[in-house]
Protein backbone atom coordinates (compact mmCIF):
# COMPACT_ATOMS: atom_id res chain seq x y z
CA UNK A 1 0.00 0.00 0.00
CA UNK A 2 1.64 3.26 -1.38
CA UNK A 3 1.81 6.13 1.68
CA UNK A 4 0.10 9.25 1.33
CA UNK A 5 2.64 11.44 1.50
CA UNK A 6 6.03 11.44 0.44
CA UNK A 7 9.52 11.91 2.70
CA UNK A 8 10.22 15.42 1.38
CA UNK A 9 6.53 16.30 1.82
CA UNK A 10 6.80 15.08 5.69
CA UNK A 11 9.89 16.97 6.39
CA UNK A 12 8.50 19.88 4.94
CA UNK A 13 5.23 20.03 7.28
CA UNK A 14 8.03 18.87 10.36
CA UNK A 15 10.72 21.97 9.49
CA UNK A 16 7.95 23.99 8.96
CA UNK A 17 6.39 23.56 12.39
CA UNK A 18 10.13 23.47 14.19
CA UNK A 19 11.14 26.48 12.23
CA UNK A 20 7.76 28.03 13.54
CA UNK A 21 8.70 27.39 16.94
CA UNK A 22 12.38 28.65 16.93
CA UNK A 23 11.57 31.95 15.25
CA UNK A 24 8.95 32.61 17.95
CA UNK A 25 10.94 31.28 21.01
CA UNK A 26 14.70 31.37 20.25
CA UNK A 27 15.04 34.94 18.28
CA UNK A 28 14.99 37.61 20.21
CA UNK A 29 14.52 40.29 17.83
CA UNK A 30 11.35 42.16 18.73
CA UNK A 31 10.83 42.89 14.39
CA UNK A 32 10.09 38.89 13.81
CA UNK A 33 7.58 38.81 16.23
CA UNK A 34 4.75 38.06 14.16
CA UNK A 35 6.44 36.07 11.71
CA UNK A 36 3.88 33.76 9.43
CA UNK A 37 5.46 30.94 7.59
CA UNK A 38 3.33 30.32 4.43
CA UNK A 39 5.29 27.20 2.85
CA UNK A 40 7.95 25.01 2.98
CA UNK A 41 10.13 23.88 0.10
CA UNK A 42 12.34 21.17 0.32
CA UNK A 43 14.40 19.55 -2.35
CA UNK A 44 14.88 15.90 -3.37
CA UNK A 45 17.63 15.10 -1.56
CA UNK A 46 16.54 17.31 1.63
CA UNK A 47 19.38 19.30 1.20
CA UNK A 48 17.76 22.85 0.89
CA UNK A 49 14.86 24.27 1.81
CA UNK A 50 13.43 27.33 1.01
CA UNK A 51 10.64 28.48 3.33
CA UNK A 52 8.33 31.15 2.53
CA UNK A 53 7.23 33.99 4.93
CA UNK A 54 5.35 36.95 5.81
CA UNK A 55 5.23 39.59 7.94
CA UNK A 56 1.90 40.61 10.16
CA UNK A 57 1.79 44.25 10.70
CA UNK A 58 4.65 45.16 7.72
CA UNK A 59 2.81 47.51 5.83
CA UNK A 60 5.25 47.84 3.18
CA UNK A 61 7.22 45.38 0.99
CA UNK A 62 10.71 46.48 2.24
CA UNK A 63 10.16 46.05 5.64
CA UNK A 64 9.55 42.83 4.28
CA UNK A 65 12.55 42.57 2.50
CA UNK A 66 14.17 43.64 5.07
CA UNK A 67 12.92 40.84 7.80
CA UNK A 68 13.79 38.32 5.57
CA UNK A 69 17.30 39.36 5.50
CA UNK A 70 17.21 39.25 9.17
CA UNK A 71 15.86 35.76 8.82
CA UNK A 72 18.72 34.75 5.91
CA UNK A 73 21.18 36.12 8.33
CA UNK A 74 19.65 33.45 11.60
CA UNK A 75 19.36 30.88 8.88
CA UNK A 76 22.76 29.04 9.98
CA UNK A 77 21.31 28.92 14.07
CA UNK A 78 18.46 27.83 12.88
CA UNK A 79 20.23 24.94 10.89
CA UNK A 80 22.26 24.20 13.66
CA UNK A 81 18.62 23.97 16.34
CA UNK A 82 17.15 22.55 13.34
CA UNK A 83 19.91 19.58 13.52
CA UNK A 84 19.63 18.73 16.73
CA UNK A 85 15.74 19.01 16.90
CA UNK A 86 15.24 16.78 14.49
CA UNK A 87 16.26 13.18 13.66
CA UNK A 88 17.82 13.87 9.95
CA UNK A 89 20.92 12.52 8.37
CA UNK A 90 21.31 16.16 7.16
CA UNK A 91 20.19 19.04 7.86
CA UNK A 92 19.08 21.18 5.22
CA UNK A 93 20.16 24.26 4.41
CA UNK A 94 17.54 27.07 4.99
CA UNK A 95 16.89 29.92 2.71
CA UNK A 96 13.76 32.71 3.84
CA UNK A 97 11.99 34.49 0.51
CA UNK A 98 9.11 37.13 1.29
CA UNK A 99 6.01 35.73 0.57
CA UNK A 100 4.15 38.71 -0.64
CA UNK A 101 0.47 36.87 -1.86
CA UNK A 102 -1.15 37.82 1.32
CA UNK A 103 -0.73 41.46 0.31
CA UNK A 104 -1.33 41.13 -3.25
CA UNK A 105 -4.77 39.24 -2.58
CA UNK A 106 -5.70 42.16 -0.38
CA UNK A 107 -4.81 44.28 -2.74
CA UNK A 108 -6.88 42.12 -5.75
CA UNK A 109 -9.79 42.36 -3.31
CA UNK A 110 -9.94 46.12 -2.65
CA UNK A 111 -9.88 46.66 -6.41
CA UNK A 112 -12.60 43.98 -7.21
CA UNK A 113 -14.53 45.92 -4.56
CA UNK A 114 -14.07 48.77 -5.84
CA UNK A 115 -14.88 48.18 -9.23
CA UNK A 116 -18.56 46.61 -8.02
CA UNK A 117 -18.96 49.86 -6.06
CA UNK A 118 -18.16 52.05 -8.78
CA UNK A 119 -20.08 49.65 -11.19
CA UNK A 120 -23.52 50.27 -8.86
CA UNK A 121 -22.86 53.55 -8.38
CA UNK A 122 -22.97 54.58 -12.34
CA UNK A 123 -25.67 51.64 -12.98
CA UNK A 124 -27.77 52.93 -15.85
CA UNK A 125 -32.15 52.54 -14.99
CA UNK A 126 -33.64 53.00 -17.84
CA UNK A 127 -37.13 54.70 -17.27
CA UNK A 128 -40.28 53.94 -18.84
CA UNK A 129 -40.48 56.83 -21.35
CA UNK A 130 -37.10 56.29 -22.80
CA UNK A 131 -38.07 52.45 -23.92
CA UNK A 132 -40.40 51.59 -26.30
CA UNK A 133 -42.36 48.88 -25.91
CA UNK A 134 -44.03 46.78 -28.68
CA UNK A 135 -47.78 47.43 -27.25
CA UNK A 136 -46.25 51.64 -27.72
CA UNK A 137 -46.14 51.18 -31.86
Amino acid sequence: MPREFTRKDRVSDALQRELSRLIRDEIRDPRLTMTNITGVDVSRDLSNAKVYVTFVGSTSEDAGQDNTEILNGAAGFLRTRIASEMQLRIAPKIRFIYDNTGKRGQDLAALIEQSVYLDEKHKFIPDRTSVKFEEDI
